[in-house]
């Protein structure tokens, strides 16, 4: 599944500079890792986050109006193809969107090349060679919530960008879709979008991402270990998370997770885990 402006690039291509795959979809066994992850992952990275094991996973939220759309809370989410912590933190995202519901299809994708390159998720075919444009949607579907995602695009090959909130605004109106243009017209109410990954929990809002999570150790500056890994082997180790990568990423989620779980009353199975009840009790949430 392709854009006609954005192929999928079948040329394997050097770390740093890759399009290798882009816009290409998941297959059923990368999409498995997502949807299907064990509990018990969640609940062991949510306890080594509680006892300190974990570092580089936290946020403080600050309070939201839930948008609530055919009676169900929303998440919301405001990013850009371009974003490296976009990219990071993404693979948190949708670990986490998965105990609620299921992705149909997600889409293999990258940071800009000026902003390393890093492998992410794409929540639908990104048209990487625009100019300026935004990408609306994804293919998830839940019975506790709504996914409403907003991705700035532009070209791959430069650095980031992004454009302000009234230009997000103008092109979601353009769609027609009133969900969308409701959840932008929240974020600009709430007045604190200073730039992305920004999204919205429930009723939590999350100004940035809530890990920094780049490999098994994070340098301070470029190479950074996540922009040499493959999609194929990121979604490796989140399948048998044991080391710190992967671990913080679920521990990631596990805040989302416990946001989400706050807003719902705790409907969900996985509101249940011990992990995810203590982090909501310590967090306020």
């Amino acid at each position: 599944m392709s854009l006609p402006d954005a192929p999928v690039i079948t040329q394997n291509q050097s770390f740093g500079s890759r399009l290798t795959n882009i816009n290409q979809p998941f297959n059923a066994t990368e999409l498995a890792i997502i949807n299907n992850a064990s509990n018990s992952y969640f609940e062991e990275a949510g306890m080594m986050y509680l006892n300190g094991t974990i570092n580089g996973v936290g946020v403080q939220p600050s309070l939201s109006p839930m948008l609530i759309v055919n009676g169900k809370p929303s998440v919301i989410y405001l990013g850009a193809i371009s974003c490296i912590y976009c990219s990071e933190n993404k693979w948190a995202m949708a670990l986490a969107l998965s105990r609620f519901g299921k992705f149909n299809m997600l889409f293999k994708g990258y940071s800009s090349f000026g902003d390393l390159d890093i492998p992410t998720i794409y929540w639908a075919p990104a048209e990487y060679n625009v100019s300026s444009g935004v990408d609306f949607g994804n293919f998830y579907n839940s019975s506790y919530i709504n996914f409403i995602s907003i991705d700035y695009v532009s070209p791959i090959r430069a650095g980031f960008e992004i454009q302000s909130l009234p230009y997000f605004l103008s092109k979601v109106q353009s769609t027609g879709s009133a969900p969308y243009a409701a959840a932008l017209n929240l974020i600009i109410k709430l007045n604190n979008f200073q730039g992305t990954p920004y999204s919205i929990w429930g009723k939590f809002v999350v100004a940035g991402a809530d890990a920094v999570d780049f490999g098994n150790t994070t340098p301070n500056q470029p190479p950074l270990p996540l922009e040499y890994m493959t999609h194929e082997q990121v979604l490796s180790q989140l399948s048998n998370p044991k080391d710190m990568f992967a671990l913080r990423e679920y521990a990631a989620a596990d805040l989302y997770v416990a946001m989400v779980c706050a807003s719902i009353n705790n409907t969900a199975p996985v509101c249940s885990l011990p992990a995810i009840q203590k982090i909501e009790s310590i967090n306020g949430y």
